[in-house]
């Protein structure tokens, strides 16, 4: 087995397990629980779910998607955001190779996948997600300043490390700050709440993380996605308030693999078109 291979395999089965987290997360947030404690345990009796009952994928395959104790059907949620997860950490691998960048990036997703199930379900997106979400973009911003750019070759060591802080933080309140504003004049225009808090804070999490620069060009990629939905839902169920988190995080993801060649394309006239 080549080393490739073996860091995919190893980062699938990582991945997997930490989405088996997530999926604890997105079950108890919401509701204010601890993702600690008690231990795993079937929603219908309760019972707590035993280590061999618990592998991702294949204690689910194996039960059929099934409780052992009540034999009630187990969300197929649960396999499906544990293979989001996996698979994500294989393709970030992939993308951006053996980087201290992952730790940043990987974070981000699993935050973006937590978000993305709770709002769709709650229309809420919890602060532990959001805030601490932000807290550690600073943390880990002024531990890597490759995160913004950095290159700590040949520089003052705290200056770089304090620059890549800096530049988190401004990311953090321009990313905040730009969806907040629309939010107030959405309010002004419609006479109701047009932007929830949860994605004032997701979005002032994406810009502690990529920057001020992804973060508005997020910001701006978001509402494609987000406009099609809304038409979908508004036709379905009349409902014109929608989840709208999850777009943030499209948004950003798009950002974050394409946003450099998005924003040279923008200024270079959109390819010498203008």
């Amino acid at each position: 087995m080549t080393i490739e291979s073996f860091m995919i395999l190893f980062l699938f089965a990582l991945g997997a397990i930490i989405g088996s987290f997530l999926n604890v997360c997105i079950v108890r947030m919401p509701e204010e629980k601890s993702v600690v404690v008690p231990r795993s345990h079937c929603v219908n009796c309760k019972k707590t779910i035993a280590w061999f009952d618990n592998i991702p994928f294949i204690s689910y395959l194996i039960l059929g998607g099934k409780c052992r104790n009540c034999g009630v059907k187990i969300s197929p949620r649960y396999l499906l955001v544990e293979f989001i997860t996996a698979v994500s950490f294989v393709g970030f691998y992939l993308y951006f190779g053996l980087n201290i960048l992952l730790v940043p990036y990987l974070f981000m997703m699993c935050c973006f996948i937590v978000a993305t199930f709770v709002d769709f379900k709650y229309k809420i997106i919890p602060d532990e997600v959001s805030v601490g979400g932000m807290i550690v973009g600073l943390i880990l911003s002024a531990f890597i300043p490759k995160m913004h750019g950095i290159d700590v070759i040949g520089q003052n060591l705290l200056i770089a490390h304090a620059k890549s802080l800096g530049i988190s933080f401004f990311g953090l309140l321009i990313g905040g700050g730009i969806i907040y504003l629309m939010g107030v004049i959405g309010d002004i225009a419609f006479k109701k709440e047009s932007m929830g808090g949860g994605d004032v804070k997701l979005m002032a999490m994406i810009g502690s993380i990529m920057g001020w620069k992804l973060a508005v060009l997020t910001f701006f990629i978001a509402p494609f996605f987000g406009a099609v939905f809304g038409i979908i839902e508004k036709i379905k169920t009349k409902e014109s308030a929608i989840a709208y988190g999850p777009f943030l995080a499209l948004g950003a993801l798009i950002s974050l693999f394409w946003g450099e060649k998005i924003i040279d394309f923008i200024l270079s006239g959109y390819g010498g078109l203008i």
